[in-house]
């Protein structure tokens, strides 16, 4: 049995160290995650389910959490269209809250997301404040490097960077038209 230890871990960061040691198991290997905290349990048991293994947690002593995930066949669920995924981002921010801190820590963890897909998305377009994501300065670069690598095409509304002078500043990907 691995063990990973993702105490102290930030979401999505548990669910997707855990997915790295399930890519180097084999069928009927067991993976045990620690995570201090319930949302990471059910992150962890959802997407276990959803790639066709069995899940089972436990709490510790300490209050943390076990979860053991024993590989199955591995017949992920998809809801992906037969052309393949379009992600389509308008806006720099994940939601809007009391602080736009988190708002922004939310988009960049999702976008790190989306280079741990299997099967990354086909397309990803940008528009409205979505375009600074994909200009000069933005923290979610590399993960948009990384993912135009593996084939994704990634695009920017030529409007929306003209609109907040990013045209100059386009980084990652090409410039489309809505």
């Amino acid at each position: 049995m691995k063990t990973v230890d993702m105490l102290g871990q930030p979401c999505p960061i548990p669910v997707i160290n855990a997915k790295k040691a399930l890519r180097e198991a084999k069928v009927g290997d067991v993976v045990a995650v620690l995570v201090d905290n319930d949302i990471a349990r059910q992150n962890l048991e959802k997407m276990a389910a959803g790639l066709g293994h069995q899940a089972a947690s436990t709490k510790t002593d300490k209050g943390h959490f076990q979860v053991t995930i024993t590989l199955g066949e591995g017949k992920p669920r998809t809801a992906e269209a037969p052309g393949g995924l379009v992600v389509a981002v308008g806006s720099e921010m994940m939601g809007r809250g009391r602080d736009d801190s988190l708002s922004l820590t939310l988009m960049k963890a999702f976008v790190h997301s989306l280079t741990e897909l299997d099967t990354p998305p086909e397309y990803l377009l940008f528009y409205n404040g979505g375009a600074f994501l994909t200009a000069e300065g933005s923290a979610c670069l590399p993960d948009l490097e990384a993912i135009s690598a593996r084939g994704t095409v990634v695009s920017t509304c030529g409007a929306c960077l003209n609109f907040y002078g990013l045209t100059e500043k386009l980084k990652v990907g090409a410039v489309t038209n809505m």
